[in-house]
């Protein structure tokens, strides 16, 4: 009898597949646009060895999907898109079913929300190697080459919100949420609203009540819009790597208690597909090694603001370091 999780990956398999094709997406089907060798080079392990490579629903991890995608397409990999999967817990259950086989995963949502830990650690390469070491330990996952960028979680105000309320870090928002909560109206996102990484934690660690705190949960992408005008909400939950914190001249409000975690995005393997293709992560690991803060902030602001497709972004980067070619 299969599991409950592995039917529960499957029935999402097909959703993802189905919604894609009405779409006119290829979720499910090759990597919709080629490319040729660059610094990457056909490599004999991975030649026709069929690779399903997933990712979660915002636009930076489809952006890192897709880099995945054509850097081993360019390997020679026969690689298959499941990008644009509805959040991490399901994400996470389609890999251990096996519907995937690699897709970047960030080391606070690792060690927090798949792991159960409760507390950070603030280095980020000792936060690496502990999630890289209980997750294979518990769950036989390989973490492998974390990239320098960390997009963790912050909130942002307007300049004009922060003149009217004076609220520059969190302590400060915290202190408004206990004087005045309709002042602190504050739009998030469903899953932030609930994990512990998120707003309970939050609340928790800068000593307020989460149930004091006015809150409407928006998709992610209209919360940065809704922030910036004020009206809808005072203060948002956002990514610091999104490139539309800087386009509407958002405020990130100080975590000056170093509550949110580090995450620094890793590739991720089932442990006996890392055994049987160690090529995946050499392949990987020098364009890692280049998605810093400014990088992956640059190619989110040209899908979110400028309205590039994340594939066209996430090849262009590619090509313009060397690593694959445009036919």
């Amino acid at each position: 009898m299969r599991s409950v999780r592995s039917l529960t990956a499957t029935v999402l398999i097909a959703v993802v597949t189905a919604l894609s094709a009405a779409c006119g997406l290829e979720s499910g089907g090759a990597v919709p646009l080629a490319v040729g060798p660059g610094s990457i080079t056909p490599v004999d392990s991975l030649e026709g060895v069929p690779i399903t490579v997933g990712s979660k629903d915002f636009t930076e991890q489809i952006i890192l999907g897709y880099i995945i995608e054509f850097a081993l397409t360019a390997a020679g990999a026969d690689v298959r898109d499941l990008t644009n999967i509805q959040g991490s817990n399901s994400t996470r259950d389609a890999q251990i079913a096996g519907q995937i086989d690699v897709t970047y995963e960030y080391t606070g949502t690792g060690w927090i929300n798949y792991l159960g830990n409760e507390q950070p650690i603030p280095d980020p390469t000792a936060q690496f190697e502990a999630v890289r070491d209980q997750d294979l330990a518990r769950n036989g996952m390989v973490w492998t080459d974390p990239a320098p960028m960390n997009n963790t979680y912050a909130l942002a105000a307007s300049q004009a919100t922060v003149a009217e309320t004076g609220v520059r870090t969190l302590s400060d928002y915290a202190a408004l949420v206990q004087l005045n909560p309709a002042a602190a109206t504050t739009c998030v996102e469903t899953e932030f609203n609930v994990r512990q990484d998120g707003f309970p934690g939050m609340a928790a660690a800068y000593g307020f009540d989460p149930a004091q705190a006015q809150r409407q949960i928006l998709q992610t992408g209209i919360i940065y819009q809704a922030t910036a005008d004020a009206t809808q909400c005072k203060f948002g939950e956002v990514f610091t790597t999104d490139g539309r914190i800087a386009a509407l001249d958002l405020v990130l409000l100080e975590d000056d208690r170093s509550f949110f975690p580090k995450y620094n995005p890793a590739l991720v393997m089932r442990e006996e597909f890392a055994e049987q293709y160690p090529a995946v992560a050499e392949v990987m690991a020098p364009i890692s090694a280049l998605l810093t803060d400014e990088a992956i902030t640059e190619m989110n602001r040209q899908v979110d603001v400028d309205g590039r497709e994340p594939a066209d972004v996430a090849r262009d980067w590619l090509a313009d370091n060397g690593f694959v070619t445009i036919p």
